[in-house]
């Protein structure tokens, strides 16, 4: 890990690498071979939309992508940014490559990056937030500004320029509209990839003006070597966390720093004797989330419950409990649950019910305790039908 990931940014996951950091990309060949499909055959897009579920390893394509195309002379390369030539057909580049060191250091002047920024109305509020780690809740329109003066800069010196945008999920309709205008009349000599877990918040003239290239859920192989590369070779990727992960290193690398094995086992010893539960178990967890300083915690078990749900409506669709299990005694409890399509249903819409009333109730700070012993007692109603 370098210097730089020790610094609290708004795109790295805590406890891992800055995407920016990756030595290579693991389990995404699809995505990287219809790049290179694109680069060699002339018909390099200006705009790319890179989906998937989070944690797959997008922000890491986009940075990986960066390095090639600031490091690969022109000459070298088709359609947009040059003549033919012989093509290259992967997109590693030498760490020791000075555009590399340029970029592991902030320094390199042909990228732009845009994520949110330091919270606050004013650019010193915004600079001293920055420094504390507190940040904007979304990507505003002062960093789509930014990214118009950066393509200014990009016609008058020349050369290729990128721009990445982490997460375009993330901007308000003002960003939104900013980076639209600069998507319609994109800048020469200038990519842009753009990040996005949820596409369906973006605008669809947005969308339109993008190529997409997806990237999907690794295999178990891949994320315990994925997993080595991002916590180091003595990481192990338990059953229990590639179940409850689902192919995301990054959600791998939160759980395992979060303790979120320990804790969905609690959730289904609290569960498994639905509709009986155990209330001071319950009251305990209530608790738990609503501590002094336990937001983390709070969105950990919101995020756990929604799984839970999840695996308790694809038990009923699929006619078995996924594997593997993700606590033990997990698989007897989901199929006692869900034994058949409409129970699966059942809990499928409890499931959209109750993510949309926590996200809310998260967003408007509803008193956590409450919150959660609400969800407790609906998901106990809902198995006692």
């Amino acid at each position: 890990m370098t210097e730089s990931a020790q610094f609290v940014e708004p795109d790295r996951i805590e406890g891992a690498p800055h995407p920016r950091e990756a030595a290579r990309i693991i389990g995404q060949d699809a995505a990287v071979s219809g790049f290179l499909d694109a680069y060699r055959s002339g018909r390099l897009h200006h705009a790319w939309l890179l989906i998937g579920p989070r944690g797959v390893g997008k922000a890491t394509l986009a940075w990986a992508l960066a390095k090639f195309l600031l490091a690969t002379p022109e000459d070298d390369g088709p359609g947009l940014f040059g003549d033919p030539a012989p093509a290259p057909d992967r997109i590693d580049i030498d760490p020791d490559h000075p555009v590399v060191r340029r970029i592991m250091a902030g320094s390199e002047p042909g990228l732009k990056l845009i994520r949110r920024g330091g919270a606050g109305a004013n650019e010193r509020d915004r600079e001293k937030a920055w420094l504390e780690g507190r940040f904007s809740q979304d990507i505003r329109i002062h960093e789509i500004r930014e990214l118009s003066r950066f393509a200014q800069l990009s016609a008058t010196e020349g050369g290729r320029r990128v721009v990445i945008v982490d997460a375009a999920d993330e901007m308000n309709t003002q960003a939104a509209n900013g980076l639209l205008k600069l998507l319609e009349e994109p800048p020469a000599r200038t990519m842009f990839f753009l990040i996005s877990h949820q596409p369906s918040r973006l605008l669809p003239t947005i969308r339109s003006r993008c190529r997409e290239l997806r990237l999907s859920p690794l295999g178990s192989e891949d994320m315990q070597e994925a997993l080595g590369l991002v916590l180091g070779d003595d990481a192990e990727m338990s059953d229990a966390l590639v179940a409850l992960s689902a192919g995301s290193v990054g959600e791998a690398v939160r759980l395992a720093n979060l303790g979120g094995v320990g804790s969905y086992a609690a959730l289904v010893d609290l569960f498994v004797e639905l509709p009986r539960i155990n209330r001071a178990h319950a009251l305990r967890l209530a608790e738990e989330a609503a501590a002094r300083g336990g937001e983390t915690k709070l969105d950990l078990l919101i995020g756990l419950i929604e799984l839970f749900l999840a695996r308790v409506a694809k038990t009923g669709a699929a006619g078995r409990p996924p594997m593997p299990e993700a606590a033990g005694g997990e698989a007897e409890l989901l199929g006692r649950l869900a034994p058949d399509v409409r129970k699966a249903r059942e809990w499928a819409d409890l499931a959209d019910a109750l993510g949309a009333r926590l996200r809310h109730g998260r967003a408007v700070n509803l008193d956590p305790a409450a919150l959660i012993l609400d969800t407790v007692f609906r998901i106990q109603h809902t198995a006692g039908r």
